[in-house]
This record gives structure tokens, sequence and C-alpha cells, in this order.
């Protein structure tokens, strides 16, 4: 065979292998790629996704935890209101009644003097002046008790309360209604609205 056959065969055989060659790399290569850009892609969308679900619980635990301290603070803040009113509350009734043992041991005192204007004869010049200063200590002694919340209680023609009156006895009368105070036996006192001793009283009926 000549060199010139030889070197037809070599150009009619070259363009083949050419284009198997080219064809072959073209197959390969693009699907290599796509692959490994889908498993890159794939692997970074599972990782963000992982962190987001993290991040995710993290923030719901860390507002669990602000809610709980905030319920926290409100109990403490209520609690502590509650115990500035129970304190204040407490300080006023002792303020107030400080001097309920104290009132209730000058109420004698209070109903002998009463008792000594009573039984004075005003016709005797002689004993007058005393009966004056009787009267005039009786009302200074009220004043100064007054001044500290002592009030008396006299409710003769008021209707009957049991809350302010003991009711010795009950008699029928023609010129009182009924259940009304017809006459007081004993005067009662309260203490900044708090009984002391109740009204000794009789009531109608």
């Amino acid at each position: 065979m000549s060199k010139e056959e030889n070197k037809v065969k070599d150009e009619e055989l070259k363009p083949e292998a050419v284009e198997v060659e080219v064809e072959a790399e073209a197959v390969g290569t693009d699907a290599d790629i796509d692959w490994n850009q889908e498993a890159q892609e794939g692997e970074v969308l599972d990782e963000q996704e992982a962190k987001i679900a993290q991040l995710e619980a993290a923030l719901l635990a860390s507002e669990q935890r602000l809610k709980e301290q905030q319920d926290s603070v409100l109990r403490a803040k209520a609690e502590v209101e509650n115990m500035r009113r129970r304190s204040e509350q407490e300080v006023d009734k002792a303020r107030k009644f400080a001097l309920n043992r104290f009132a209730e041991e000058l109420l004698p005192v209070i109903d002998n003097l009463e008792r000594a204007i009573q039984a004075a004869d005003l016709e005797n010049e002689a004993i007058k002046p005393v009966v004056e200063g009787v009267e005039l200590t009786h009302k200074t002694f009220i004043g100064v008790v007054e001044k500290f919340g002592l009030k008396e209680i006299n409710p003769e023609g008021e209707a009957f309360n049991p809350e302010f009156h003991q009711a010795m006895s009950i008699q029928e009368s023609p010129d009182h209604e009924s259940n009304t105070v017809m006459f007081v036996m004993q005067k009662g006192y309260e203490l900044n609205g708090r009984v002391v001793r109740p009204a000794m009283v009789m009531v109608a009926k």
C-alpha cells in the first residue's frame, strides 16, 4: 500500500476518534458537575435547616424563661404590695385601738363623775361650788378622751341597735314607738368606731 493511501485512511479515521472523544467528555463532565453541585447544595441546606431549628429551639426556651421570670416578678411585686397594705392596716389598727384597755379603765371614772353630778343637791348653796367643780372636771375629762376617739353612746329616743345597745328590759309604752329606746340606764362608749361598752337601755315593746 502506498504512503498516499495510508494517509487517506488516517485522515478518514481521525475525525471519528475525535468525535467519540468529544462526546465522551461532554457526557461525563456535565453529569458530574450537576451531581456534585446538587449534593453540595443539599448539604448546605441541611446544615442551615439544622442551625435554624437549633436557633428556634433556643429562642423558644429563652422566651419561656423570660415569661417565667416576668411572672415571678409580678408575683413578688403583688406580694410586696399586699404586705405593705397589711402593715399599713395593722399600724392603723394599732394606732386607733391602742387605748382600748385604757379607755375601758376610764369609763368607771366618767360614770362616777356623772353620778356625783346627778346626786348633788343644787339647792344647797354650800355645795354648789363643789358641784360646779365636778361638772367642769367631767367636761374637761370628756373633751380629752374625745380627742383620742372615745365617744359616748346615749341613744335615748333612737331606734334600738343591737350592735351598740344592750337591752336590759322591754316594756310597753304608749308614748314610744315599738323598738325605740325609752331609757338609758348606762351610757355606752365607742373608740374610733369600735364599741368599748354597749349602752344599757330599756326598749319599748
